[in-house]
């Protein structure tokens, strides 16, 4: 039976942040589910810099379809969670269901990756953080630390089978390292902290 990877996303989910790992999971041959908060075409966006802008800019993307509603995710039926930047995470961060999919994934010891402002997310379940190192697009480091994680600052980092990125050019590393998770379909023994 091949491996199943659920991508949360929303509307304004930054376009690459989504695009690459599903294709990427689609190549690898595995089955991937895109939830939203409903089934519905999501508007995507696209974040960039341009001289002279203190921050980054943003343009509308293409259009992809989510398949299935939160409501809906039995998070227990999939092997790996990706979790997309954007604007997304700031809004459906407050879906009731999401906080129990994720933290599935977390006490499950299953493969996780997490770009940019999807940090977003799991700052509003602080104890999936406690311990952990993550990183992060540089604007979530504070509420990394207020959630209890530590960030780190760097473009990939993997924390047992947490694999996290800083942005959007650092996902042929985490989508190398979140594949090399879930081939090794590692156990939750396996990623307990050794002291």
């Amino acid at each position: 039976m091949g491996k199943k990877v659920l991508i949360l996303a929303g509307d304004a989910v930054e376009a690459l942040e989504v695009y690459y790992p599903y294709f990427r999971c689609l190549e690898a041959g595995y089955d991937v589910t895109i939830a939203a908060p409903s089934v519905k075409k999501l508007q995507t966006v696209v974040h960039d810099f341009i001289e002279g802008v203190d921050t980054y800019i943003e343009r509308p993307g293409y259009g992809i379809q989510a398949h299935e509603a939160f409501e809906n995710i039995k998070p227990e039926e999939y092997d790996g969670l990706i979790i997309p930047g954007g604007r997304a995470p700031e809004y459906i961060r407050l879906n009731e269901h999401l906080p129990g999919i994720v933290k599935h994934f977390f006490d499950a010891g299953k493969p996780i990756a997490a770009v940019c402002h999807a940090a977003q997310i799991l700052s509003t379940i602080p104890e999936v953080l406690q311990g952990r190192e993550l990183t992060a697009y540089i604007a979530c480091k504070p509420e990394v630390k207020a959630a209890g994680g530590t960030y780190v600052d760097q473009h990939l980092h993997v924390d047992r089978n947490l694999v996290s990125g800083h942005a959007w050019p650092d996902l042929p590393g985490l989508m190398s390292e979140f594949i090399t998770l879930i081939e090794k379909n590692v156990s939750n023994a396996e990623l307990q902290p050794q002291h």
